[in-house]
Formats: structure tokens, sequence, C-alpha cells
């Protein structure tokens, strides 16, 4: 597979023994995964509200890598990274150290055990859509074909 981009979000609400408080292990993932794929932009770390029993906000973030890695690759990647974080399977929408997702690819599609992309959920999550336009206003949802821009702003008059 040829180098391609990847949007990954990134979320924390608890700290962690070495990195601190949920902004800085933010950082701290955005590191790991550089060690991997080139960063190509990165969007400030946000401080959004939690979603259901979560508790505490969140500090979220979205970053564009380039990678040779397959999605499949890269999501193995990013979940090692977030159980070297200490994060363990869990109640849904439960605070958690760090959480990676990949949001969107330029590859368009992707389906496979385990893995969508485009991320089913980023049209409805402001925690996701404001980094991301930061970063990544015009990129295309392959799905809609609307940009992020256009689904960010569509979401806040919704």
């Amino acid at each position: 597979m040829g180098r391609t981009s990847y949007a990954i979000a990134l979320g924390s609400n608890r700290r962690h023994g070495r990195h601190g408080a949920p902004e800085r292990v933010v950082t701290a993932a955005i590191a790991e995964i550089a060690a991997d794929a080139v960063v190509e932009a990165v969007s400030p770390i946000l401080r959004t509200a939690a979603l259901g029993p979560a508790g505490r906000a969140f500090a979220n973030a979205v970053i564009i890598v380039s990678s040779d890695a397959a999605p499949d690759a890269l999501l193995a990647r990013l979940k090692a990274i977030e159980r070297s974080f200490g994060r363990r399977a869990g109640r849904r929408w439960g605070p958690r150290v760090i959480d990676l997702d990949i949001v969107l690819w330029s590859g368009g599609t992707w389906r496979s055990p385990g893995l969508a992309i485009p991320h089913a959920e980023f049209r409805r999550r402001a925690f996701v859509l404001d980094p991301l336009a930061r970063v990544a206003a015009g990129w295309r949802d392959p799905v809609t074909g609307l940009t992020v821009a256009q689904l960010r702003a569509r979401f806040r008059r919704g």
C-alpha cells in the first residue's frame, strides 16, 4: 500500500501516572503515533463536556498523519498505544486514559471486522468535528460528499 493520510481523533479524561493531566496524555499519545507515522497537522487540544457516564470533561484533538500502513495495521498500532497507556476494555462511554479513533482515510471508505472508515459517529460529534475542522476543513466525507466544514456547520445548526 502506498502512503495515505488519516485523520485520527484523540481523547482523554483521566490522569496518567507518568504523563499527568488529560491534555498531556493527548500530547504524549501524539508523540507515540509520530514514531510510526508522519504527523502532518495537529489541532488545538479542546476541552469538551463528557457524554454519558464518563463524568469528567475530555481533552480532545485531531491529528492528520501520513503512513504506509493499511487501515487495519494502523488500527492495531493505535490499540497497542492505548494499551501501553493503561487503557483497558470497559463500559461504553466510560472514563478513559486515552481513546484513539481513525475518523477518515484518504483512500475513502474501509470496512473490515472491527473497523469502519469513516467512523460511524463522527458526523454527530462536536468533540471530533470541532478539532477536525481546524486541521482538515476541506476534507470530504466519502459517504456524504460534504466537507468537514459543511458537516460541522450542519451539526451546529442541527
